[in-house]
């Protein structure tokens, strides 16, 4: 019914002006009309244009101070000329009606509330409050003072009406044609498949969903540590030394102790604003820091190495969080380093380095303590000792001490603490922030869990592979 009212009245109109106007003229629901038009466009037999028109409704409240009037008329008509007890009109009335009337009767100054006493101070007054809502029930203007008043009440609320305007569409007809979704084996056996009209392929309809794989909730968790990108074994000095707060007169700089490239033996690029900071908090301080009161020297700063520490990288990715909204970080790495020293048992010129880091708000050095328990525990120490130290970059600084069962006594596995203000804060972090950090090879702790005292067993070309062989596949509990 409602398809051929719109398509017959189109016939011989230009227009449907209105959907709310055409149904209610013709008896049929506005719903109806609009799902109607809503399929006539999908089908270009006609074009809809969106009507969208705000107006008042009475919310349930609303609607029963039309019906039965204001609560403030209501009291005012339950005290009689001579006046009440407050305790009978309390009687006469239901407790929300009393309360609200009260309020109100006594705002526009129509009762006085004697200590005991109610009566009246008017002998007659309009209900202006019910005159209005039925006002908008019956579609009728209402004044911006009194919508405004009854708003205040909450006894009416804005609704958003939407229709359509209509005109014929590209493909408008006096009726639709039944169009052929599929094309069957009995259309072909009866060839009338050239006649029938097919409707058009949407080539933009979704599909099923497809099944595919998901996250395991541990998995999730898993992955708040990101890995960081360590594949650059040479490093400027910069990254290596400068950025992480180390002054360009400590030993660790000296060729004694680091490698240095002969070519390229310089950086191309550096963030120069970064730069500028690292280097005036070096020579004068800030951030509550002295500094180290000496001329910073951009050409130290550009000399490439093979980088000491995986904390290179570290300092790269601060650097790159604090160049966007802060957001707390997990971050590990495990990887070679190289250093110019002597080769011993417990010493080789390139080893392993286990990193991480922990950024966010609020974290102290008993976050630390805890963290590398537990970090520590599962690689199958659980003595641990930590003792006070000293780094350019953390304060304050532990070593961390694990017990060597095989060499019976007490060795340094690693170094940890959290990073000074003078190296997060040119880096642009919040000055809330804080980051803890541990490192430490990945050879000591292996020696201590496989009881292999000799480093040179473990790493390098002197390694025998009959120890490979004898050891487990796996290792369970840890």
């Amino acid at each position: 019914m409602a398809e051929e009212a719109v398509l017959g009245y189109l016939e011989n109109n230009t227009e449907i002006s209105d959907s709310g106007t055409f149904a209610e003229e013709r008896g049929i629901n506005h719903d109806e009309i609009v799902n109607i038009i809503k399929s006539l466009n999908g089908f270009r037999l006609v074009d809809a244009q969106d009507i969208k028109r705000e107006r008042w409704v009475l919310t349930n409240e609303g609607k029963t101070y039309a019906e039965d009037g204001s609560p403030e008329v209501q009291l005012f008509l339950a005290v009689p000329p001579e006046g009440i007890t407050r305790e009978e009109l309390q009687k006469k009335l239901k407790p929300t009606v009393y309360q609200i009337g009260c309020q109100q009767a006594i705002k526009n100054k129509w009762i006085e509330m004697g200590k005991s006493q109610v009566s009246r101070k008017l002998q007659h007054v309009d209900d202006r409050v019910r005159d209005a809502l039925i006002q908008i029930q019956n579609g009728e203007a209402v004044s911006p003072d009194d919508i405004n008043a009854l708003k205040r009440r909450k006894l009416i609320t804005s609704q958003i009406w939407k229709g359509y305007s209509v005109t014929k569409g590209p493909k408008y007809a006096p009726k639709r044609k039944k169009v052929a979704t599929d094309l069957t084996r009995e259309n072909l056996q009866r060839g009338d498949w050239k006649e029938v009209e097919f409707k058009e392929y949407n080539f933009l309809a979704k599909g099923q969903p497809t099944e595919g794989g998901c996250l395991h909730p541990l998995l999730k968790a898993w992955l708040q540590f990101e890995e960081m990108p360590t594949n650059n074994f040479v490093e400027s000095s910069f990254w290596n030394f400068d950025a992480l707060f180390q002054p360009q007169q400590h030993p660790a700089r000296d060729s004694h102790d680091t490698f240095f490239l002969k070519e390229p033996s310089t950086t191309r690029t550096l963030p120069e604003d970064y730069v500028e900071r690292v280097k005036r908090v070096h020579e004068s301080g800030g951030y509550g820091s002295r500094g180290y009161g000496y001329e910073w020297k951009r050409d130290e700063a550009n000399k490439n190495l093979l980088r000491t520490h995986t904390t290179a990288v570290s300092s790269r990715m601060l650097y790159a969080l604090a160049q966007g909204p802060f957001a707390p970080k997990s971050y590990y790495s495990i990887d070679r380093v190289f250093r110019n020293e002597a080769v011993d048992r417990t010493h080789l010129a390139e080893f392993h380095q286990i990193e991480g880091l922990i950024c966010d708000r609020g974290l102290t050095l008993g976050h630390l303590i805890g963290v590398l328990h537990d970090f520590f525990s599962r690689l199958g120490m659980s003595k641990l000792k930590f003792k006070p130290a000293y780094n350019p970059y953390t304060e304050p600084s532990m070593e961390i001490f694990s017990y060597h069962e095989g060499l019976q006594k007490w060795v340094e596995i690693g170094n940890s603490g959290m990073f000074r203000p003078e190296m997060l804060l040119p880096m642009g972090l919040p000055e809330d922030v804080q980051v803890i950090a541990w490192g430490l090879s990945l050879e000591r702790p292996t020696m201590i869990l496989y009881g292999i005292d000799n480093i040179r067993d473990l790493f390098g070309h002197k390694v025998d592979l009959s120890l490979i062989k004898r050891n487990p596949v796996c290792s369970i509990g840890l």
